[in-house]
C-alpha cells in the first residue's frame, strides 16, 4: 500500500499557489472596477451639484474645489490626474445631456 499523504499535500500546496497568484488579483481587479464605477457616479452627482451652486462663468475653481471636497467626504482618494479626468468626463457628460 502506498502513502498518498505527500501527493495530497503537494496538491493542496499547488491549489494554494494558484489561488494566491491567479484568483486573488482577479478579485482585486473586479473590486477596483466597482469602486471606480461608484466614484464616477458620485463625481457626476458632485459636478451637477456644483453647476447648480456656482452659476456663472469664471467659477471653475470653486466648482472643482466643491467636487474634490465632496469626493473626499465619500472616502475616495485618487491621484490628482485621475480625479481631473473623472471630473472632466462628468462635465462632458453633463454638457452632452444639456444639448
Amino acid at each position: 500500500m502506498y502513502d498518498l499523504t505527500p501527493i495530497v499535500e503537494a496538491l493542496f500546496a499547488l491549489f494554494g499557489l494558484i489561488l494566491t497568484y491567479l484568483l486573488i488579483p482577479f478579485l482585486k481587479c473586479r473590486i477596483s472596477v466597482a469602486q471606480l464605477s461608484e466614484m464616477k457616479m458620485w463625481a457626476t452627482i458632485a459636478v451637477q451639484a456644483a453647476e447648480q451652486l456656482y452659476i456663472g462663468s469664471g467659477k471653475g475653481r470653486e466648482k472643482k474645489e466643491y467636487v474634490l471636497k465632496f469626493l473626499e467626504s465619500k472616502g475616495f482618494k485618487l491621484d490628482a490626474g485621475s480625479i481631473d479626468n473623472l471630473i472632466e468626463s462628468s462635465v462632458l457628460e453633463l454638457k452632452k445631456a444639456i444639448e
